[in-house]
This record gives structure tokens, C-alpha cells and sequence, in this order.
């Protein structure tokens, strides 16, 4: 990919390698056969999280949604090395957005599958050791921590997410949003995210979407999140 980057502008290579680098640690936990990405398995049920979130929801959102991102990202992937060995900068040029939020779509929701368990099987209830003594630390308390990210959440214009994320160099948590598909990159590593898009809810919550930002701790899988804080 590297010789081909240098048939294209200054400008291109530059875009090209931003969204790149926006993915390339996110990438490491995602699925890949021979380069491409892959739908990931799901380590539970559609029905499994019910009544918290349905399972019509959970099918549409993995088997559609998902995979919509999975296909979009390997197709611009494509594109972009067809473009890069015919020395189309312009052709090039355009999947870096492409790129952004296919690829970012498949990072997000690959955490966001893990992030989540049954109620009562790993899932719901509150946090436990370190990652508990960080958040009384940061946020004041565990209901805090639920708070802030609900209003955070609410105050999302259009799709996106809401991150609880810990500082690589401090090691401190805190709260982040972002636009659409875009990922948590650069100092940051997430720790929990929460999808705010329609698609995550609407089929049972409609557009009480605030219920549903309640009901989804009640499926979240702490110990999942305990080991990307410790790790």
C-alpha cells in the first residue's frame, strides 16, 4: 500500500493515512480472513438480552447493520487499491471517508457486542475492584458514572456514541461522544461504548430513547470492561 500511496498528491496520502491511523490499534481486536474483515460471532443469543434489548433488534443490528459496515468497508478497501494502482488520486481520494465510517462502524460495534451479556449471566449489576475504585475516583460514584453518561448520551445530535474511555498516559477515565461511526483513537482507549443510533433501539423503544439508555446497564458485561481497563 505504501508504493501506491506515492502515485497519488500529498494531499491524498495524507487523508488516506489519518483514516488508517484512526483504525489501525481499534483493528487488532476486529475480525479479518486474509485481510478482509469479518462478521464476528456473537457470544450469546439474539434472544439473550431480552427484555433489555429485544431480539428482533439484535438480529437486525448484527446481521444487517453490522455487516452493512463489514461490506462497505472491504469494498472500499478494494476500490482504494484499484485506484492507487491506476494512480487515480481523485478515485483514491474518496474512499478515505468511506474508510472512516465503514471501518469505524465494524470497530464500534465489534466492542459493542462485547460489551454486553445476558442479565444475571456476566451482564448487568455494578463494577468490582479496580475499575470500581477508578470510577468512585473520576466520577464521584457508580450512579454518577451512569448519569453523566445518560446525559451525554441524550445530548447526541442525530447517531452516534458515547465512549467511557481511560487516558493512555494518565490512566484516569472519562467521558467522551462521537459523531456517527467515528472511533476512539490517539490517547484514548475505550473502555465501554454505548450506540446511540436509531437502529440500537427504535424497533422497541421507539422514540422513548431515554428508557433505553436506562435498560441497556442492565445487560452491560463489567468484567469485559474490568479487563480493557487493566490491561
Amino acid at each position: 500500500m505504501a508504493s501506491a500511496l506515492l502515485r497519488t498528491t500529498p494531499a491524498v496520502r495524507a487523508g488516506l493515512r489519518a483514516a488508517a491511523s484512526r483504525h489501525a490499534a481499534s483493528f487488532a481486536s476486529t475480525s479479518f480472513v486474509r485481510g478482509k474483515a469479518t462478521l464476528p460471532d456473537l457470544p450469546y443469543d439474539y434472544g439473550a438480552l431480552e427484555p433489555y434489548i429485544s431480539g428482533q433488534i439484535m438480529e437486525l443490528h448484527h446481521s444487517k447493520h453490522h455487516q452493512t459496515y463489514v461490506t462497505g468497508f472491504n469494498t472500499a478497501v478494494e476500490t482504494l487499491a484499484e485506484a492507487q494502482a491506476k494512480g487515480d488520486a481523485k478515485a483514491a481520494a474518496a474512499q478515505a471517508p468511506l474508510i472512516n465510517f465503514h471501518g469505524g462502524g465494524h470497530v464500534n460495534h465489534s466492542l459493542f457486542w462485547e460489551n454486553l451479556a445476558p442479565n444475571g449471566k456476566g451482564g448487568g449489576g455494578e463494577p468490582e475492584g479496580k475499575l470500581l475504585t477508578a470510577i468512585n475516583e473520576d466520577f464521584g460514584s457508580f450512579d454518577n458514572l451512569k448519569k453523566q453518561t445518560n446525559t451525554a448520551l441524550a445530548g447526541i445530535q442525530g447517531s452516534g456514541w458515547a465512549w467511557l474511555v481511560k487516558d493512555k498516559t494518565s490512566g484516569t477515565l472519562g467521558l467522551v461522544t462521537r459523531a456517527n461511526q467515528d472511533p476512539v483513537t490517539g490517547n484514548l482507549e475505550p473502555l465501554l461504548g454505548i450506540d446511540a443510533w436509531e437502529h440500537a433501539y427504535y424497533l422497541q423503544y421507539q422514540n422513548r430513547k431515554a428508557e433505553y439508555f436506562g435498560a441497556i446497564w442492565d445487560v452491560i458485561n463489567w468484567g469485559t470492561v474490568s479487563k480493557r481497563f487493566e490491561k
